[in-house]
Parts: structure tokens; C-alpha cells; sequence
């Protein structure tokens, strides 16, 4: 049951959470450090930074931005670096801190407006997925990223993509390796609800942005915002996203907001090949499985954040770990020393199709029936 305030509109939430749009001319980085200011303190954003800071040479952190106080704060204890320019709104980032580029790590609703911003001006963008909660959203956002100017990086938090065990698993993929890819399966399977209480639904505007997790309209659901990463690495490795989706899922254990809890979902992609999400955000605390796998004539490639596998027979498996305890560094690392270099990437399109992926195997599992892509890009 959705509990949320019916006074509490869209327009009214982004009012109160929304970073109004900037223009700002972009610092020259190809020489010197790269500096980047954080938008968004929250959980996610702290995160990336503190890899920024302690994992990426050539990167200097000066500038937080965040609509509640608090969460500076709080990043600014976290993060290991001295004396960072603070301000309450993202606009003000933008034009007053000098920065070459920015990590948006916004609640899922805000990306289509936060990242239209940045590239007003003109600065580089480490965008988190996905890149919105809904098809107008992310249409919004591809909008904006085919204005963006040729010069700068655009980069989606999808990390499998830059992480060196992924790679080689794609390498050995597209050279045959496995023989002719059958299926595909991403498991998304752990507990991330466990904690989420009853209560009473927020009473303003404010209430509801702090609560952000817990609404779809603003969160996207666990598909779209925590399962869309299998989602994009199916998408990866099979050349593109699927025509149509069909699934079940709902709510066993949640009890606030209007999330589901799980999502099983079937995805018909090129060449008769079927990719299977399991997404189940309900197994037990201390439960965790989270890897995609390729099934192949020949052989299977699994994937983890971090290690990969190669069953090449009966009793002949190789294992290769990850070379950092997390690949997000990796894709913050390569990030940067684009800008360094000169060699923009914009990876938009990719980030905003797993996006609509994600959407439409949710919209299949609302209505528990076949949805096809066209359906899914004409609902908004």
C-alpha cells in the first residue's frame, strides 16, 4: 500500500530537493591535479569520495554540496581531507568552486536534474546509476548528455565495466570462449530491508527526500536502483538490451514505502538468448550472493565484484581475484586520467539503456505480463 502523503507532489519534492540549473566555465585539468566536488553526502557519495581520496593519484577533492547541513558534516568527518569548500545547493558548487569535475550521488530522482546541470557547465561527470527512477527521467538525461560538449568525460557508476576481472571476462566471452552463449543469469540476492521499520508516512516535503529509499518515485525500487547493475552487465555482454521482458515479484517483508522486496524477471535479448534476474532483497542477514553468470556451449563465465570464474570442464575451474578489495576505485581511477589525457568518454547511452532495462522488467513485474521495449519508452 502506498502510504505516502497525497499533498506531497513531484514538483513540490523537487522544489525542496533540486539544485536550480548553472552555467559555470570549466578549470583546464590536463596538467595538474584534477579537482572534483561531491553533489549528494549521503551514503553513496561519502563512499566514492573517500575511494577518490585515498585510491586515485591525480585527483584532489575540494568541495562538498549537500541540501541538509548534517550530511556535510558528516561527510566531512568521513572523507580524509583538509578544510573542503562547503555549500547547500549544488548551483552553488558548480559556479563557485573552481572544480574540473563533479561525482553526483543524488537521490535516483534528482540525477536527470542534477546531471542537465553539470553539463551546463561544463564540467566532467561521475554520474551513480541509475540514471533516473523513470522513463521521462531518463529520457531527460539522454536529452542532456547528447548537448553535452564532446570534450568532456561522462562516466555512469557502473564499476563491473571498468573492473580488470570483468574485463578479461568479457575478452575471453567475445573471443569464443565459452562457445555459443545459451543463457544468462544475474543473481541479486541478500537483505536490504531488514532494518526498514513501520511508521507514519512523512509530513512535508522534507520528510520525504530524507526518506528517499523508501519511494519508488523517488528511489526507483530495488530493480532499478540496486539490481540494475546485473541488469547492465547482462546488457554488456550481450551486445545491447533486451526487446522484451516478462516477471513476478512484490512485497513478503517490507512494510513502509511502496518498494517491493523481490523481482524475478526473464529478459529476451538477440539471438534467441534469455537473461534471468533474481532479484530478492529478502534473504536471511547473513545471506549474500550477488554475481552474473554466462552460460555457454562449451564452458560458463562468472562474474563477481570480486573475483571471476571460468568452468572450463568437469573438476577444471580457474579463479581470478579482483586486484582492490573494491572496483569502484578502478572506474573512479580510469575516470580521471581520461581527463588527464584528453580522451573523453561518454558512456550516457549505455548507463541510460541498462536504466530502461531495469525500468521495463519492473514495469513487467507490476503488471505481471510481457512488456516490450517500445511499450516501455512510450509509457512516459
Amino acid at each position: 500500500m502506498n502510504q505516502a502523503n497525497p499533498h506531497i507532489t513531484r514538483r513540490s519534492l523537487v522544489t525542496a530537493a533540486t539544485f536550480l540549473p548553472a552555467a559555470a566555465v570549466r578549470g583546464s585539468a590536463a596538467n595538474s591535479a584534477v579537482t572534483v566536488g561531491l553533489i549528494g553526502c549521503g551514503g553513496r557519495g561519502p563512499h566514492d569520495a573517500k575511494l577518490l581520496v585515498k585510491d586515485v593519484p591525480g585527483a584532489r577533492l575540494i568541495a562538498l554540496a549537500d541540501l541538509f547541513q548534517d550530511r556535510i558534516d558528516r561527510a566531512r568527518k568521513s572523507i580524509p581531507v583538509e578544510n573542503p569548500k562547503m555549500y547547500l545547493s549544488g548551483q552553488e558548487l558548480l559556479d563557485k568552486s573552481g572544480v574540473d569535475a563533479v561525482i553526483i550521488a543524488t537521490p535516483v530522482y534528482l540525477h536527470p536534474e542534477h546531471f542537465e546541470q553539470a553539463v551546463r557547465a561544463k564540467k566532467h561527470i561521475y554520474i551513480e546509476k541509475p540514471a533516473g527512477a523513470d522513463v521521462a527521467g531518463v529520457k531527460r538525461l539522454m536529452v542532456a548528455a547528447d548537448s553535452a560538449d564532446r570534450s568532456l568525460n561522462i562516466t555512469f557508476g557502473f564499476q563491473q565495466r571498468c573492473g580488470a576481472g570483468y574485463r578479461k571476462a568479457k575478452a575471453l566471452f567475445d573471443a569464443g570462449g565459452i562457445g555459443q552463449i545459451a543463457a544468462a543469469h544475474s543473481y541479486w540476492v541478500k537483505n536490504q530491508v531488514g532494518n526498514i521499520k513501520q511508521g507514519p508516512p512523512p509530513k512535508s516535503d522534507i520528510e520525504k527526500v530524507k526518506q528517499w529509499h523508501e519511494w519508488r518515485e523517488l528511489f526507483g525500487d530495488y530493480i532499478v536502483e540496486n539490481n540494475v547493475h546485473g541488469i547492465d552487465v547482462m546488457n554488456w555482454f550481450l551486445g545491447g538490451h533486451p526487446a522484451k521482458a516478462v516477471g513476478s515479484g512484490g512485497r513478503t517483508l517490507i512494510n513502509y514505502g511502496d518498494n517491493t522486496d523481490h523481482s524475478y524477471v526473464t529478459f529476451d535479448y538477440a539471438n534467441n538468448v534469455q537473461g534471468h534476474l533474481n532479484g530478492t532483497m529478502i534473504a536471511p542477514r547473513f545471506y549474500r550472493d550477488v554475481k552474473e553468470q554466462f552460460f555457454g556451449q562449451t564452458g560458463v563465465i562468472e562474474t563477481h565484484r570480486e573475483f571471476w570464474r571460468h568452468y572450463r570442464g568437469a573438476n577444471d575451474i580457474v579463479t581470478e581475484n579482483e586486484k582492490r578489495p573494491d572496483i569502484t576505485s578502478d572506474a573512479l581511477e580510469e575516470f580521471i586520467q581520461r581527463i588527464k589525457d584528453g580522451k573523453p568518454q561518454n558512456t550516457a547511452q549505455s548507463g541510460a539503456e541498462s536504466t530502461l532495462t531495469a525500468i521495463m522488467g519492473r514495469m513487467a513485474t507490476d503488471a505481471r505480463r510481457e512488456v516490450t521495449w517500445e511499450e516501455m519508452l512510450k509509457s512516459a
